[in-house]
């Protein structure tokens, strides 16, 4: 990524997160955490990878909420972004979280059985 997809990588993020923590006037979205931002070298499409606390009708409700509000998004990333065209928006949900809670449980589960196996032989 350049400097500069960074940058507006970086300026995308703080305005959605903004955006979502003062709410959007969808009661689909639940509390939804904005965990990346990907913006592509010729500045046309950003991945925005975000995470909510909830099962996964939760997660589809608040991506549904997402999408919907694609339109009201741009057009605040439009008043903030200092760029003459605002990125095609993507919500994608960032599965990172879940696979890194899964290998942690993965981990302690085999450190207790291993601590167990300590005790045994003492």
């Amino acid at each position: 990524m350049s400097k500069r997809s960074e940058k507006i990588a970086e300026a995308i993020h703080g305005t959605v997160s903004t955006l979502l923590s003062r709410g959007l006037n969808d009661p689909r979205i639940g509390f939804v955490t904005i965990t990346a931002v990907e913006v592509i070298e010729d500045l046309s499409l950003a991945r925005i990878y975000f995470t909510v606390i909830g099962d996964e009708a939760v997660k589809s409700a608040s991506e549904a909420g997402l999408n919907s509000a694609k339109g009201f998004i741009r057009k605040e990333l439009g008043r903030t972004l200092t760029i003459r065209h605002i990125p095609e928006i993507i919500f994608k949900y960032d599965h990172s979280q879940e696979y890194g809670n899964r290998i942690d449980s993965i981990l302690r589960e085999i450190g207790s059985k291993h601590d167990g196996d300590d005790s045994e032989h003492r």
